[in-house]
This record gives structure tokens, sequence and C-alpha cells, in this order.
């Protein structure tokens, strides 16, 4: 079994990482990475955040696997996609903090994920500094 977590080089990306971080070596599992960039981002940005992604998963001591999601995939379907193709049996995302009228609008890939995942998801929001 995996624990699949979708990585972006945010504070809701990286809280999502030490989640999915925990959860790995809780369950003894092995960890699917699916970096993607932000809108806009160019190649540097994600080359970039790959790298985070692999040096907090260097340390780790999990077995691990990054993957970058192409520009224009959908990270929704692409998280989905990895769960079911490695039999994962949870996805972590991160989730924004969100005003009272923006907490009634999910966003539509965490929105997507929570409701169409075919495992158990774990949504985090980082630490309010």
């Amino acid at each position: 079994m995996a624990i699949v977590v979708g990585f972006i080089a945010t504070a809701e990306g990286r809280a999502a990482l030490d989640a999915a971080i925990v959860e790995t070596q809780r369950r003894s599992d092995r960890l699917l990475v699916i970096v993607h960039g932000s809108r806009g981002a160019d190649e540097d940005e994600i080359d970039r955040a790959v790298e985070e992604a692999r040096d907090l998963l260097d340390t780790s001591g999990l077995g691990y696997d990054v993957r970058h999601l192409q520009r224009g995939n959908d990270v929704a379907e692409a998280l989905m996609g990895a769960a079911e193709e490695a039999g994962a049996e949870l996805i972590v995302i991160g989730l924004r903090r969100r005003s009272p009228l923006g907490k009634l609008i999910l966003g539509s890939n965490a929105q997507r994920i929570l409701l169409d995942a075919p495992c158990h998801v774990l949504a985090v929001k980082p630490a309010q500094a």
C-alpha cells in the first residue's frame, strides 16, 4: 500500500507533506509525492519544488517516489489516478484558510478529491502564524 500526497511549495503544500510523512511512518507505507506548481508557475519554480520535496523526504528515512505533474494536467485527476494506480489507502492534501464566505465554496480540486477519491482523504491546514 502507499500514501499519495499533492505537494506545492506553499505553506499548505508543506503541511500536507509533513502530515503525509507522519502517516507514512505510522503505517510503514511508501510515499508517492505528486509535485505541481501554482498557477502560472514556470519550470524553474516547479524544479525547485521537486528539490524541496526531495530534501524534506531524504531526511525522513522513508521510501518514496516523486512525480512531477506536467503543466496543464488536472491536479485532482492526477492525484486520484496515482492513488488508484498505487493501490493507495490515503491521499493527503493541503487546504487554504478561508474567510467565512470563502468557506461556502471549497477549492474545486480539493472538493473533487474529497468527493471522488478511491480511498480515504486527509485534508490539513498549515499552522497559524
